[in-house]
């Protein structure tokens, strides 16, 4: 632990605060000599994102995006790491790579398996009790959240993209109700906790997106709509992440996704025609005016 760190925070969290408990309670938890085997021993060094970021993005319901941005900005987070008040952290992507080693490798129950037997020690789990022994859930939950955040910016990217090229014609399509759901970027906010809400969020989403891709083909509207980069992004994120039938709309599960290095990941990724540079020029979402429905 860092002097400067521990001096800081212990000063800054008086009381103390969840980060800083696990860190006094639990200690230094892993090592990334753990881990090494899923890491090739040639070639640049891989960034060391700590094991222990899966768990608290996991327990706090954030997406990589959100977790590398903790890493990065809180003094309790950087005293539970474990790193300098001045560490610069690490991009989001490191978080998807090394989880996809960890399944890779099997290596995916070592990050269980050490929380604990270090539980266990100080006392705080006893034997005979009931607890998930799986951590593969702690896994599927992060990718989730991620698809989440994935769906809903490409939905809100496209939305941009049409209200600065058609905002009259969006106008007509859309309801006050989208501009409360997409008028700000979707990882400035926090998911919703349990697994039917975020399913009721990313379905909602999902029929919206469908919506607009409708209205976008319809015989009325103007065919250069359809020649959108972010409508054209729009268009494949759907058919990549959502079923639609009889029965509704629901996600794609398991091996009804397309292979991960196969499917867009961004909506301003490299593999995407709506290039990063194209997020500084979009006009902000505007509430439509009130209308008769």
């Amino acid at each position: 632990m860092p002097e400067l760190t521990a001096r800081v925070v212990r000063a800054a969290f008086p009381k103390g605060a969840l980060a800083v408990r696990v860190r006094e309670a639990l200690g230094p938890l892993f090592a990334d000599e753990s881990f090494a085997e899923a890491f090739s021993r040639r070639g640049r060094p891989a960034v060391s994102p700590g094991a222990l970021v899966s768990v608290l993005q996991y327990a706090e319901g954030l997406t990589d995006r959100q977790a590398a941005d903790q890493v990065r900005a809180p003094m309790d987070w950087k005293y539970l790491l474990g790193l300098e008040l001045d560490d610069p952290g690490f991009d989001f992507s490191v978080l998807s790579d090394f989880r996809a080693r960890l399944i890779e490798h099997g290596l995916e129950d070592r990050i269980l398996e050490v929380i604990l037997q270090r539980v266990s020690e100080v006392g705080l789990l006893r034997s005979g009790g009931r607890r998930r022994t799986d951590s593969t859930h702690v896994l599927a939950a992060v990718r989730t959240l991620n698809r989440m955040e994935f769906v809903g910016e490409t939905l809100r990217a496209a939305l941009e993209a049409l209200a600065a090229a058609a905002p009259q014609w969006l106008e007509a399509v859309i309801t006050s109700e989208w501009v409360h759901r997409y008028g700000a970027r979707v990882d400035s906010y926090r998911f919703p906790r349990g697994d039917n809400a975020r399913q009721e969020w990313a379905e909602q989403v999902g029929r919206d997106g469908f919506a607009l891709l409708e209205a976008v083909h319809a015989p009325a509207s103007p065919g250069w709509l359809r020649q959108i980069p972010a409508v054209q992004v729009l268009a494949r994120a759907w058919i990549e992440q959502y079923h639609r039938d009889q029965e509704g709309v629901r996600w794609r599960e398991g091996k009804d996704l397309p292979p991960a290095r196969q499917r867009l990941s961004s909506p301003y990724g490299s593999r995407c025609p709506l290039r990063p540079q194209a997020r500084r020029g979009l006009v902000r979402l505007q509430s439509p005016p009130e209308r008769d429905v």
